[in-house]
């Protein structure tokens, strides 16, 4: 039985930059599950895409004219939930690395990634995950140590109360920035396995993005300092 082919993923791309911004879209589109069905130069055309377009991804830079880019993610943030929002930025400035983050966006990406690697981490995003660049991760876990998470409700203070066994585990592998792929290879799981796991996971300790969950296993002592069996 031949399997009815998916639907490709729905992609906005925002950028101030019109000659970057052009050539991000046309490099997406030779993907054969990705198509871009719009682009914006500012933070206030892409909220008014979303609204218009109801794309899957938004891949905003950070830094733009009229509306920034962070501050655009929160606006398609609260209006529409169901829309992933991806930042692109050429720096890694921790003030808004941590803004973005609160916002709840989806993935923090560098400028200087290969397309390959973006491809991955659009699709990641559509899967659930939360890519943030390699070169962020230390400082981002770093940052959030010393801070409050931002749950719906308040994170209880034994997260092992509440967590099974399996869900712990794979906390402490998202905490080292696996992907639910590589937690699934490690641990002799699908990959779907782990998908929900981590969502159950989140629900129970009230968190929105498996950044935030990554933190508080970080600062309740729960991490290890490299990943078991890595």
């Amino acid at each position: 039985m031949t399997t009815p082919p998916t639907d490709p993923v729905r992609v906005l791309v925002v950028d101030d930059q019109e000659l970057f911004r052009g050539s991000l879209a046309a490099v997406i589109d030779t993907q054969p599950d990705l198509t871009v069905v719009g682009e914006a130069a500012n933070g206030l055309m892409a909220v008014e895409q979303a609204d218009t377009l109801r794309p899957d991804v938004v891949v905003m830079d950070v830094e733009m004219p009229v509306l920034d880019g962070i501050e655009a993610a929160g606006l398609v943030r609260e209006r529409l939930p169901h829309v992933k929002v991806v930042m692109l930025t050429v720096d890694d400035d921790d003030e808004n690395l941590m803004r973005a983050v609160r916002l709840g966006v989806h993935g923090y990406l560098l400028k200087n990634l290969r397309p390959a690697e973006l491809f991955d981490m659009i699709r990641a995003v559509v899967r659930g995950e939360t890519p943030v660049a390699p070169a962020l991760v230390g400082r981002l876990l770093a940052e959030l140590r010393g801070t409050t998470p931002t749950p719906r409700t308040s994170a209880p203070t034994r997260p092992e109360d509440l967590l099974s066994a399996r869900e712990l585990e794979i906390l402490r592998l998202v905490a080292h920035g696996l992907s639910n792929k590589e937690i699934g290879s490690r641990l002799c799981i699908t990959e779907g396995t782990v998908k929900n796991h981590v969502h159950n996971a989140l629900q129970k300790l009230g968190m929105e993005n498996r950044i935030q969950a990554a933190a508080y296993i970080v600062r309740q002592g729960l991490g290890t300092p490299r990943p078991p069996g890595g």
